[in-house]
């Protein structure tokens, strides 16, 4: 064969491959960088809210800036992306091969690198050994591929749940935004280096129980082995899980481990107070994320971020952290987000819960990890300060003084389940309010409801009350020893079914009770002679429950216990 024709071969092979390069479609290319990096970020321009709530309700929408909405789709979204033929334009990144990790468990507590998930474990546990009066480790659950999710919770009494605000924070939901993940580490250090030193410090230690979750999706953040290389926002199924919360509109989503793990967590400790971290912006988000109406605390929430922001403007170079409102956002104004953990925790658990954007950035280059947290550590210890004021009581029983779990509601003002409940085995209960004065009503099955007005409201201050509630002669109590009830199965994993007695038929208020003595659900169901109330119970951790079902017409009650095994 001459040298001519091979020339000529190679030139023809050339051209149909430069041919071929040039057919590939934008969406071809999305689906390339999908499957080689398991993620892709595209922009569209925004057009109007009903547009953005479709998406949002399909995709994992990163921002909406300047009109432009910032996309991050994974393989379970790509296609149904592809489908709606939007005017999209990819964002070309630099990926990284991998971030450099610390050298050792020492290099990694100077808070200026990124440690390998090795070190990590090893660095909670330091915690726990160098400090056992004042930390207590403990594992939320694990990933679908088998990394602890671990919290810390440091308190002066460590081993005791109960009697104090439960406090959280929680990190890297996205596995792909670590900044936040060195920085929870970094404070937990502080806490407990700081116990001795600090009259703060050692103020919130000592009155409330902190728990710290720095890595909440260790397979998104350590998915290529032991190190951070090439992170991505999803778990290891593809999941976002800041959009896998049930949703107080749409609940059924199908729950990851990662998920149904921290739910059951969240339910048992009933946090007061809440946060968790993210970057890609700088700013402060809470609730609603999925209305657009306003929380019933909204002034409160509004306070309590603006401080936020507030301090870190103080400590921090000029320009950072003031998106939209100046740091702050109201979260729908933003942009609509379904099946967010803020808002599962402040509609489900009556709890108090934003979401804080710490870095433009989403993956924090390390040589800026010492200026997230000398940015960020004087609003974070004043955002847990915030589980000091407010409304702190007890219910009780003006008769023998027994704990009463009672509904916590303020006529006129609560809506959305913004209500809260106190606590069964101590009594206790915090509302936080923005200043002036409050008139609360206390209800509970088997006791009269109480009303109490002008209760005050001091910026930065606590308002104690003591609430006795009285017996109605149809107490729990005494209708419990002469009213038969049916649990079964019993003990049960998923569903627990009832048989009310004729006599409890209409509409029934059931109310469970954990096995630390804290209501953690309350709903009313239709109850019909003859046939079993159904009662969901695969969220429950394993353990004993009582149930309390009230008629809603006669206030007839009864109870009964069951037992969740997994």
């Amino acid at each position: 064969m001459s040298r001519r024709f091979l020339i000529l071969i190679s030139i023809s092979v050339l051209s149909v491959s430069r041919c071929f390069s040039q057919m590939t479609t934008p969406d071809d290319k999305l689906r390339q960088i999908i499957s080689q990096y398991g993620q892709a970020e595209v922009t569209l321009p925004y057009i109007d809210k009903k547009s953005i709530e479709i998406l949002t309700a399909n995709v994992s929408i990163l921002s909406v800036k300047d009109k432009v909405v910032y996309v991050s789709l994974s393989p379970l979204t790509v296609e149904w992306f592809i489908l709606q033929k939007y005017d999209y334009q990819i964002v070309e990144k630099i990926r990284a091969k991998g971030i450099i990790s610390s050298r050792n468990v020492n290099q990694a507590m100077a808070w200026d690198n990124y440690p390998t998930y090795t070190q990590y474990d090893s660095i909670m546990q330091s915690f726990k050994s160098l400090y056992p009066s004042l930390c207590r480790l403990d594992t939320i659950g694990s990933s679908i591929n088998g990394k602890l999710v671990l919290a810390l919770k440091i308190s002066d009494n460590p081993d005791i749940d109960g009697g104090k605000p439960a406090v959280f924070y929680s990190s890297t939901m996205h596995g792909d935004e670590p900044g936040g993940y060195v920085l929870m580490l970094h404070l937990a250090d502080y806490l407990l280096k700081n116990y001795p030193l600090s009259s703060r410090v050692k103020n919130l230690v000592d009155n409330l129980e902190i728990w710290i979750n720095p890595l909440a999706n260790p397979d998104g953040t350590y998915n290529h082995g032991d190190s951070i290389n090439l992170p991505t926002r999803f778990n290891a199924n593809g999941y976002d899980l800041n959009r896998n919360f049930p949703d107080p509109v749409t609940p059924n989503t199908v729950l990851q481990k990662e998920t149904i793990d921290m739910i059951r967590f969240m339910r048992k400790h009933r946090f007061v107070i809440s946060a968790n971290f993210h970057t890609g912006s700088e700013v402060v988000n809470y609730p609603w994320d999925r209305w657009e109406r306003l929380h019933a605390d909204n002034d409160w929430f509004y306070s309590i971020s603006r401080k936020y922001a507030d301090t870190v403007h103080f400590n921090s170079a000029s320009g950072y952290m003031t998106f939209l409102d100046n740091g702050i956002t109201d979260g729908y104004q933003w942009y609509p987000v379904y099946g967010g953990r803020q808002d599962f925790i402040t509609w489900e658990l009556q709890g108090r819960e934003v979401t804080i954007e710490l870095d433009n950035e989403s993956l924090t280059p390390a040589s800026r990890l010492p200026l997230l947290w000398q940015y960020n550590w004087h609003s974070l210890i004043g955002y847990l300060e915030n589980a000091l004021y407010g409304i702190h009581g007890s219910v009780r029983n003006v008769n023998t003084h027994a704990f009463v779990p009672a509904k916590v509601f303020i006529n006129g003002h609560d809506q959305d389940s913004s209500q809260v409940y106190s606590d069964t085995l101590t009594g206790s209960f915090e509302r936080f309010l923005s200043p002036g004065s409050w008139t609360l009503t206390f209800s509970a099955p088997g006791y009269w409801p109480v009303t109490i007005n002008n209760i005050i409201v001091t910026s930065g201050q606590k308002t104690d009350l003591i609430v006795d509630m009285s017996p109605v002669p149809s107490s729990i109590e005494n209708i419990n020893s002469t009213t038969p009830i049916l649990l079964y199965p019993n003990p049960a994993r998923n569903v627990i079914s009832a048989l009310l007695p004729d006599i409890m038929t209409g509409n029934i208020t059931i109310r469970i009770i954990n096995p630390a003595g804290m209501l953690i659900s309350e709903y009313v169901a239709g109850a019909v002679p003859g046939i079993p109330l159904s009662i969901d119970i695969k969220l429950l951790p394993a353990g004993t429950y009582t149930v309390v079902f009230t008629n809603t017409s006669s206030r007839g009650s009864c109870l009964g216990r069951f037992v969740v095994i997994k």
